[in-house]
């Protein structure tokens, strides 16, 4: 089943294969989501389930969200989210069913994490663009850290946009493709996945299938 899976990264660690080979992976507790809504193409013109990830309090619940929760028989969820599926996937599900990981991932499987990657605030060139310094001999007087020069001063006379200078790096939206499952422990709903994937611990990612894999 083609659905994207939120869920929390819990952090990385390593595993062992058979033989011994060491895999570095990153901890992903995927799921379970719960099934809010179905859009149909007859009704709202395409194809596609509304997931909900993780409890959330009442009282921290609007009065028009209590009653979209209840009119799927669910307990209100702190992330709502839309997923396109294909219309006979969508006919299989039926809203307050519970989605474990299972479902839509298996070992090997290749996927896509979407995340937010950490925030670094105000930094410089070198740290944000990867500029190199400049030399740290003599001759060289209070610029080893910055960018030279940003534009001509003749024509076009003016510093032209998408110039790389210092300003705020990270805390944006990050996909990785092509990343593999290489384990997985249904159980708890978590995804051993190999490598690196965006965002900070305990953050928010959505894991999905590679239509590349």
């Amino acid at each position: 089943m083609s659905l994207e899976f939120m869920g929390r990264k819990l952090g990385m660690t390593q595993i062992f294969t058979d033989v011994g080979e060491r895999i570095p992976v990153t901890v992903v507790r995927a799921g379970p989501c719960t099934v809010i809504q179905k859009k149909t193409p007859g009704r709202d013109g395409y194809s596609a389930v509304q997931l909900g990830f993780e409890e959330r309090r009442e009282r921290h619940t609007t009065g028009a969200m209590k009653g979209h929760f209840a009119a799927a028989d669910t307990a209100p969820r702190r992330v709502v989210y839309e997923v396109r599926v294909p219309e006979d996937e969508v006919g299989a599900l039926e809203p307050g069913q519970e989605l474990r990981c299972d479902v839509a991932f298996q070992e090997g499987q290749d996927v896509s994490v979407t995340g937010r990657s950490k925030g670094r605030g105000f930094t410089g060139v070198i740290k944000r663009w990867g500029f190199k310094t400049s030399k740290a001999t003599h001759g060289t007087h209070e610029s080893f850290r910055h960018g030279g020069a940003i534009s001509a001063g003749t024509y076009p006379g003016r510093v032209l946009k998408g110039k790389k200078m210092a300003g705020q790096h990270g805390s944006r939206q990050v996909t990785i493709r092509g990343l593999v499952v290489a384990r997985m422990d249904a159980d708890r709903n978590l995804l051993f996945i190999r490598g690196a994937v965006p965002g900070h611990r305990n953050g928010l990612v959505r894991v999905r299938p590679d239509p590349s894999g």
